[in-house]
């Protein structure tokens, strides 16, 4: 299960939930006027931020991650705290403006 924390007010947010579902990730929403808090407690780098964090299998996904990247992640189950999508890429899932290449970050160390 993924929960996704965001801004009650950020559409993007909701199309990327709706790109996790499409790719068959069971997703709770929480909505939340201060996301902010949830990065700073979970150790999301403020330079890898971006608008809305999900909790997924003992990770933390920073924004607007392919949901490939996402399965990588929980098949390889490699030592970190999560992957980033930095900002709010362009073309990635939920911006969904093509062209754009970008990157997407893991970060650690591991939660402890």
């Amino acid at each position: 299960l993924a929960t996704v924390t965001k801004d009650p007010s950020c559409g993007c947010c909701g199309a990327w939930v709706d790109h996790l579902r499409a790719a068959g990730f069971p997703v709770r929403v929480v909505e939340s006027e201060d996301v902010d808090a949830l990065k700073s407690r979970l150790g999301v780098p403020a330079e890898l931020a971006s608008c809305h964090t999900a909790e997924v299998g003992g990770y933390v996904i920073e924004g607007h991650v392919p949901a490939a990247a996402l399965a990588r992640l929980l098949a390889e189950r490699p030592q970190a705290r999560g992957l980033s999508a930095p900002g709010m890429p362009p073309s990635a899932p939920g911006m969904d403006i093509p062209g754009t290449p970008y990157e997407v970050v893991l970060f650690g160390p591991a939660r402890t």
